[in-house]
């Protein structure tokens, strides 16, 4: 189905630092590694307490899906981020540590090469109409015959599709020049 990248389609690389894996979601340019890309879009498990990766140049947003909770620590400063959490967005070339504070977490992360800037939103989705880059939308429950965690790129998807979704729950994604 156009501009929808399902659950099972995903692509797992080691973790840039490789205490982990990433489910890689969409990266642009298309197959771009970890220092060429402009903005990447990927889940990942964060099973036990370490550091994250740094990506110089990159402004990183993160949002827990379930599990947890996690505490990261970015630059001496703590937060604690749960499933209810607001996003945090922190740079990716600053220090960042996580530690465990419960079960395993899986994480929606969003990564993005500056100047592109973003916008994350979890909630109910709801048409945005406004000059983006791209109107991304993670579901997170089964909707309109896609299945939870599937990303649906709203620019590229079926009209009709981005309208049967509309008041799902989501994390929605809106990407900036």
């Amino acid at each position: 189905m156009r501009g929808v990248y399902p659950l099972s389609g995903r692509k797992f690389h080691q973790w840039k630092n490789g205490q982990g894996e990433t489910a890689e979601i969409l990266v642009l340019p298309v197959d771009a590694g970890f220092d060429g890309f402009d903005w990447r879009i990927s889940t990942a498990i964060v099973a036990c307490d370490g550091p994250f990766s740094t990506f110089p140049g990159v402004d990183r947003m993160l949002t827990v899906i379930e599990g947890g909770p996690i505490w990261l620590t970015v630059a001496g400063q703590e937060y604690r981020i749960d499933s209810t959490s607001p996003p945090l967005s922190f740079p990716g070339d600053t220090a960042c540590e996580a530690r465990l504070e419960g079960k395993a977490v899986l994480n929606f992360n969003v990564m993005l090469r500056r100047p592109f800037r973003a916008k994350m939103i979890r909630g109910p989705l709801e048409p945005v109409q406004v000059a983006a880059r791209a109107r991304l939308a993670l579901l997170l429950e089964n909707r309109a015959g896609l299945s939870r965690l599937d990303l649906v790129d709203l620019d590229r998807a079926d009209p009709d599709l981005a309208v049967a979704l509309s008041e799902g729950m989501a994390i929605s994604v809106v990407i900036f020049d």
